[in-house]
């Protein structure tokens, strides 16, 4: 069956199915009031800062709190191989948003965590473009049919980590195989836990699934710290032993016991004989507190709640009514029962307790983690209880042989070690799916239409420009872009300017100098002339600061340039600052600039994305050049965009690089920063990199033009945010008016420091060759 069948019928069956969703949803509202309030953001209403200006975040669905622990080191393994890369986790419940808050969140491996958008369409679109992810990756097996499908048509990458389909849960996948078939082939790359989940995967239909291996190998040991309370407790009662019982489940089917009520009938016996045995009950679920609660004073032990656990607190038992604190607590215990696995839950994480060195006790039941299981059982690395009745004779056992209880903690710990590096082969594939990332926008069908006629008008003025198109007796190197907004197209075209007069070859700069208030149909302008901005407009002003050659600036370029030559200047190259589109002047060589914030610029023409032409005009270029590179990045994605409309060209790469603070001093101090430019996000990632306390962006349009009421409403905005500076670009100062300095004054504006910028060619000398080679090539 077609894919487009297959969400027409999902869609259908979610919109069948509302009226039930929402019932469901008002009933988990009554039950615990704090569902009520993730609603928002379960409907798509993210926070304001989630908004990211250009894309390329990392999306982590982390479903729980198993997903949530094992995100952290996956976080911290892209945080350290994507630099300033923007990671989100969204959660589905309650305890996991607590744990992905404190365990991501809080310890900054986390820009922002949320709960997980309903899986419509709109309310999934809605998160897209407000986080804009190159990536977004899913823990275990969460399929959600239209954020799969939407993630991937705006462009994102889609990886499944550690992913699994237990025993008992395939005979629903083959039932629904002609669904998953739809569905799956979305995902970028699935990691399976294991060879048979690979397999499983690949029978439903998904195309790029591998063994990934286990995230929960990966556990982190060390970060694991008792709560003091905890600790302080425990050894109030030494030298008694200290058994933990985790993750207890009430019954799932008939038959099934209270693990809760196994738990503490097996203390019970277990205390007659010793009584200076501990016992720490973690349910495994928040809800279950206040029913282990009740259990203890129908059983009339005397217990404590580590929510309210009083000081020189000397109760045998411990009610763990918390969440993210029992990695901690393990450190501590003797022995431990895993839960889940006398009902049939599936069985929960046993790896854990083992990392620890404890000797771990298991039910008959541990379907989610079969092959864990398996391995463990071999290697003599458990104790598994058939019946719950079992449970006290083991743990009599393991309390009285003591060798025996570090024999099986030391078997558990080596199994548990054996199989590490799970995180380390994910952060590497998600790398890979990471640079091959091509973000784009959900254009509306309207701007779609007017797209159309765009293109149309388009055509029809480039033929009619190349109709007419002049010619100038020197050569002509274009530098431009095929989108709107800033690439960095000036000052490459400073750097190239500066290049070719080292090489012996003295330019000159044309440019429409936009946003200049002159009447004059063309001004030349001298190198080291001064010439006020509303003459030339702003980003002509940093070619004129340059004094590298002369300025000619009008909407006619080929005229500009006669105009250069008559006024006396003798430069053997002009440079053509954003030119690709200007046909009415003939060029020997055309660079197109890439930033890679936003390399193909929404991918859709204006008015539905910011591309000036269609892909296809790449093929005009003669070589390329990404700007904005970082260093850990290889923008393979880009390159092969690149190749595939114009194949064979040379690619160089850029960085930008700031340069000195007008007023250094100043700049150190928490400030504000406000820009005009076609890409902010450019000088917001400049300043989160120089690490300067930013208190507020202010953000204007490209090439706006400041008045005095602007100084007061900065000044305000200042005030506001407790910041004692302002920062701001070249290109803006240079939009400042002539009384700027006069309203500074009278609204009492903080300093303003201004951070030039320049650009470098990563490779240089390899450019330098090229486009030098190409000049004198030329004959005139």
């Amino acid at each position: 069956m077609p894919s487009r069948v297959i969400y027409l019928l999902y869609r259908a069956a979610l919109w069948l199915a509302f009226p039930f969703i929402l019932a469901y949803v008002a009933v988990c509202c009554a039950r615990n009031r704090a569902y009520s309030k993730t609603l928002v953001e379960r409907c798509g209403f993210l926070p304001a800062h989630f908004r990211q200006p250009v894309a390329g975040a990392i999306w982590i669905h982390a479903v729980s709190v198993g997903e949530a622990i094992a995100a952290a080191p996956l976080a911290a393994g892209l945080r350290a191989t994507l630099p300033g890369t923007k990671i989100f986790v969204s959660v589905a419940t309650l305890a996991g948003r607590e744990i992905a808050d404190r365990r991501l969140a809080d310890v900054r491996l986390a820009d922002g965590v949320f709960y997980a958008p309903f899986d419509f369409v709109w309310i999934v679109r809605r998160v897209l473009r407000r986080l804009r992810p190159a990536l977004v990756i899913v823990l275990e097996t969460e399929i959600w049919p239209n954020l799969w499908r939407e993630s991937r048509r705006a462009g994102a990458g889609l990886m499944v980590v550690n992913g699994r389909i237990s025993d008992r849960a395939m005979p629903r996948y083959e039932l629904l195989r002609w669904f998953f078939a739809g569905v799956l082939p979305w995902a970028s790359r699935v990691l399976a836990q294991t060879e048979v989940s690979r397999e499983r995967f690949a029978r439903l239909g998904c195309g790029s699934v591998v063994v990934g291996g286990n995230l929960k190998y990966d556990f982190d040991a060390a970060r694991a710290v008792p709560p003091p309370p905890v600790a302080d407790w425990l050894e109030r009662g030494r030298p008694g032993l200290l058994w933990v019982a985790a993750s207890t489940m009430p019954p799932a089917a008939d038959g099934d016991p209270d693990e809760d009520d196994v738990v503490i009938a097996a203390y019970q016996r277990l205390a007659r004989d010793f009584p200076s045995l501990r016992l720490i009950l973690v349910p495994r679920r928040p809800e279950r507190f206040a029913t282990a609660a009740a259990a203890l004073e129908r059983a009339g032990l005397r217990y404590a709640r580590r929510s309210a656990m009083a000081e020189g607190e000397t109760a045998p038992v411990l009610l763990l009514d918390s969440m993210g604190e029992l990695a901690g607590v393990y450190r501590l215990a003797d022995v431990v029962f895993v839960g889940g696995t006398f009902c049939l839950r599936g069985g929960h994480n046993i790896l854990e307790p083992a990392f620890f060195a404890k000797p771990v006790v298991i039910g008959p039941h541990m379907e989610n983690f079969p092959e864990i299981a398996a391995d463990f059982a071999a290697a003599s690395a458990c104790v598994e209880v058939s019946e719950p009745t079992g449970l006290e004779a083991a743990l009599r056992r393991l309390i009285t042989e003591d060798k025996l209880r570090a024999a099986l903690g030391a078997a558990a710990q080596q199994q548990a070690q054996a199989k590490t590096g799970a995180t380390a082969r994910a952060v590497c594939e998600a790398k890979e799916l990471y640079e091959l990332a091509l973000p784009r926008a959900f254009p509306s069908a309207v701007l779609t239409v007017l797209s159309w006629l765009w293109l149309t008008g388009g055509r029809i003025k480039r033929a009619r420009d190349l109709g007419g198109q002049q010619r100038l007796p020197q050569a002509v190197i274009s530098v431009g872009g095929i989108g709107v907004g800033g690439a960095g197209k000036t000052p490459f075209a400073l750097c190239l300017a500066d290049l070719l007069r080292t090489h012996g070859h003295p330019p000159a700069f044309l440019t429409r100098g936009y946003g200049r208030i002159s009447q004059d149909r063309v001004t030349v302008v001298a190198p080291g002339e001064r010439v006020a901005a509303e003459k030339t407009g702003d980003e002509a002003q940093l070619l004129v600061r340059s004094a590298l050659g002369a300025v000619g600036i009008g909407k006619n370029r080929a005229e500009s340039g006669r105009a250069v030559l008559e006024a006396g200047h003798a430069p053997s190259v002009f440079v053509l600052d954003d030119g690709f589109q200007h046909a009415r002047l003939a060029r020997d060589i055309d660079i197109v600039l890439v930033d890679t914030l936003d390399p193909f610029a929404g991918h859709a023409l204006l008015p539905a994305g910011r591309l000036r032409e269609p892909l296809t005009a790449l093929a005009r270029a003669d070589a390329f050049v990404l700007t904005r590179c970082r260093p850990h990045r290889t923008y393979e994605g880009i390159v092969r965009m690149l190749n595939r409309y114009a194949p064979g060209k040379p690619i160089f790469r850029s960085r930008l690089e700031p340069g000195a603070w007008s007023d250094p001093v100043a700049a150190a101090r928490p400030g504000v920063a406000f820009c005009g430019l076609g890409n902010p996000a450019s000088f917001w990632n400049q300043l989160d990199e120089m690490g300067m306390d930013v208190r507020a962006r202010v953000e204007y349009r490209d090439h706006y033009r400041y008045h005095p009421r602007d100084v007061r409403r900065l000044a305000a905005q200042a005030r506001e945010a407790g910041a004692s500076v302002l920062w701001t670009t070249e290109k803006d100062a240079a939009n400042f008016p002539a009384d700027w300095a006069l309203a500074a004054r009278d609204a009492e504006l903080p300093p303003v420091c201004v951070l030039p910028v320049a650009l470098r060619l990563v490779n240089e000398k390899e450019f330098a060759d090229w486009v030098i080679t190409r000049i004198r090539a030329l004959v005139y």
